[in-house]
């Protein structure tokens, strides 16, 4: 089988969440780790901000199959904010459900109101456009949520030999070629004159190519996710000049998603012309899992 979204795990998006292998009131991905739920029975496939989510991206089928079951009339509307429809029984949103035979089957969740294209009783390939990533249902974020089944039996795409234990290499996974499951990782790294609100960033709205250098300050932020009690970020700018700020923040708690900011005012005169390049760095044990570079013009 193959990942249901049409991007790039490694750059354009990302896995927030996989199943979760505790059988009691715990949280734990096949590795042991925290990228899972309570009773989470798939993997998320998701998108950096909704600013991508808004411009398009198909949702594919992950197997050969037949189509059943669709729903397509739910809006997109984000759990947690205002005027959010009650989606009890309908967690799901829009989506769909293959038929793969032999009792396997995929359901794919979350997706744009209006954007599915195949009806029941279709036979689908493997990567057949099936619709757009959306936020139907309960989803606080963009993203496409595959549920992989057999018998009725939830089935974890990177370990489907156990669901109740975690920590070895599983055996086999289903996935036709590698598929990256980061222990967490960066979302995304920019600039702006100041500490953005969380929304902007999920937005995609809080990052600025250029800004005046007589703009109130000079602000690099990081949008993490998976991150565990104790890990690092290191934010660090640099400019014409050389270093203009660096600081290393030790995260408190877990969190599926955070962000973390930090920088300079601008000083008397204005700040130098020139490129200014932001490095991000998250940190776990000593280890770097994730660093990204982003850059803004001061003019």
């Amino acid at each position: 089988m193959a990942p249901p979204i049409a991007c790039d795990l490694t750059q354009t998006c990302y896995i927030q969440q996989g199943v979760d292998h505790d059988p009691g009131p715990g949280v734990q991905d096949f590795s042991c780790g925290t990228l899972s739920y309570d009773g989470h029975k798939g993997t998320d496939f998701a998108l950096p901000s909704l600013a991508m989510q808004a411009e398009g991206v198909d949702v594919l089928a992950s197997a050969p199959g037949t189509v059943r079951g669709v729903r397509n009339d739910m809006a997109d509307i984000l759990q947690g904010t205002p005027g959010a429809p009650d989606v009890s029984d309908r967690e799901c949103g829009n989506g769909l459900v293959v038929s793969h035979g032999d009792g396997w089957e995929t359901q794919y969740c979350h997706m744009k109101q209006g954007s599915v294209v195949v009806q029941p009783g279709q036979t689908v390939a493997m990567g057949q456009v099936l619709g757009q990533v959306g936020l139907s249902g309960q989803t606080q974020f963009p993203h496409v949520h595959l549920s992989v089944r057999h018998d009725g039996a939830v089935i974890d795409p990177f370990a489907p030999d156990t669901l109740t234990t975690c920590g070895t290499t599983p055996a086999r996974a289903l996935w036709n070629d590698s598929v990256p499951f980061p222990p967490g990782g960066l979302i995304g790294a920019g600039f702006s004159d100041a500490v953005p609100a969380f929304d902007a960033i999920k937005d995609g709205t809080a990052g600025r190519d250029t800004l005046p250098k007589a703009a109130p300050g000079l602000v690099l932020w990081g949008f993490a996710y998976g991150a565990r009690s104790g890990d690092t970020l290191t934010l660090t700018i640099r400019g014409p000049k050389g270093e203009v700020f660096a600081d290393t923040q030790t995260l408190d708690r877990t969190q599926a998603q955070l962000f973390r900011a930090g920088g300079r005012r601008t000083p008397s005169g204005g700040w130098p012309a020139g490129d200014y390049t932001g490095t991000v760095e998250l940190r776990r044990d000593g280890t770097t899992l994730d660093v990204q570079t982003t850059q803004v013009v001061l003019n």
